[in-house]
């Protein structure tokens, strides 16, 4: 049986950590021609994920693959918890 490579973030030779810096240009991005949140409603988004079982690495969604910072900027964005949303 052939041995499978591990993945991205099971191997050392990758990084998957994004810098503070790094994140805050993407959400800048991101936002540029999305409707936004305001600043209140985006951390009250950010601490609801910051608490959910499915964040890794401390900026990725488990449950969709999305950067949660960029996700919870925009306000067409939903929580992809399955079953509920954990923003409603």
């Amino acid at each position: 049986m052939k041995r499978q490579e591990p993945c991205k973030g099971c191997n050392d030779q990758y990084d998957v950590k994004i810098s503070d810096a790094k994140m805050a240009r993407l959400v800048e991005i991101a936002s540029r021609s999305r409707p936004t949140v305001q600043d209140e409603e985006y951390e009250r988004r950010l601490s609801i994920c910051s608490a959910c079982p499915g964040l890794q690495y401390g900026t990725t969604c488990r449950h969709c693959g999305c950067l949660v910072q960029v996700r919870a900027k925009l306000s067409e964005s939903t929580c992809p918890f399955p079953y509920e949303s954990q923003w409603a």
